[in-house]
């Protein structure tokens, strides 16, 4: 006969397996989703973003995080980025929205490498799963342009 601790030690493992197992199922099947968000973001001295993340949000979507950044090229750096804005949206009745605010970070320019210079507005999304491995994504919105003079 086997002992109680013996019995109880085998229960554990199982469990601790099928546990395992529907972790993996549930991340596995996130892979299934394909979303497809929407963005426009205009700019003046206040930004007006409109999104509709609702597309990101599955049974295994704890919240997504987005923000945005301008993104430019300069001689030294294939990639710059000044992010202008972010937030997290906790559900999916939250992900379509539409925000008219100031920047909530500074728009500095190292130097003086955005005078006259155009450059993209980017919508990042880090998708955070309840289990699984995080998902990130992004919009590029180009055509956006600074004068040659500014403060």
């Amino acid at each position: 006969m086997h002992s109680f601790g013996y019995r109880l030690n085998a229960l554990l493992t199982f469990s601790v397996t099928i546990l395992a197992i529907i972790c993996a199922f549930a991340s596995y099947s996130d892979n299934l989703n394909l979303p497809s968000p929407q963005a426009e973001i205009q700019v003046s001295l206040t930004m007006n973003i409109s999104a509709n993340l609702e597309s990101m949000f599955t049974w295994n979507t704890k919240q997504v995080f987005a923000f945005v950044a301008a993104e430019y090229e300069t001689p030294l750096n294939a990639l710059n980025q000044v992010s202008l804005w972010d937030g997290i949206i906790p559900s999916k009745e939250q992900a379509k929205f539409w925000i008219h605010t100031t920047n909530k970070y500074y728009f500095t320019d190292q130097g003086s490498n955005l005078r006259g210079k155009e450059f993209n507005l980017t919508l990042h999304w880090h998708v955070m799963p309840k289990t699984g491995k995080m998902f990130a994504d992004k919009i590029v919105m180009s055509g956006y342009h600074l004068p040659e003079e500014y403060r």
